[in-house]
């Protein structure tokens, strides 16, 4: 568990996974959404984008949360020598993107870039959650289904899952 990509729908926790997985391990976290995004939600530059991404890629180790840009997610999965998929129940993605729109307005999200606006990126979590639904996670599937046969592999599924799983790396890493 060297180099390590959480990847996921909107709303999937993969930043307090990702966060609690970084604090288990001891591995650098690299937040997508903070390499992808400037402060106040502007996307950067797509090359500028790719060059970061890269560079991160090209780190004796590494463990990294979000899914960037599609481009990006390919190239970065077939990098990783352990995949963490959270892959979840829509409603419960639709439930954490507004539980984290509530609890946003009190204190900014996780892996967020600082003063991104809440409710046009909350707006768009939605739009990204069931495009990503209909589009990206059969794909994902697919992979990971593949992918298992060369790489370490946590299909996470549920809550209970993903803590089950923290819990195993917590007992491994002692």
């Amino acid at each position: 568990m060297k180099k390590v990509a959480v990847f996921g729908n909107a709303g999937a926790g993969k930043s307090t996974t990702s966060k609690k997985l970084a604090a288990l391990t001891g591995l650098e976290l690299y937040v997508l959404d903070k390499v992808k995004f400037s402060a106040g939600g502007a996307e950067v530059p797509h090359q500028q984008y790719l060059t970061a991404h890269a560079e991160i890629l090209a780190k004796n180790e590494w463990l990294i949360d979000g899914y960037g840009c599609l481009e990006s997610t390919w190239t970065r999965l077939a990098e990783a020598d352990t995949l963490v998929y959270i892959d979840l129940p829509i409603q419960v993605h639709f439930w954490w993107v507004s539980k984290r729109f509530l609890k946003g307005l009190f204190q900014p999200p996780q892996g967020w870039p600082e003063n991104t606006p809440l409710l046009k990126s909350t707006i768009n979590s939605y739009r990204v959650l069931w495009l990503c639904h209909k589009k990206l996670t059969p794909a994902y599937r697919k992979y990971v289904a593949e992918a298992a046969k060369t790489k370490t592999l946590y299909h996470l599924r549920s809550k209970a899952d993903i803590a089950s799983f923290l819990q195993s790396i917590t007992k491994t890493s002692r």
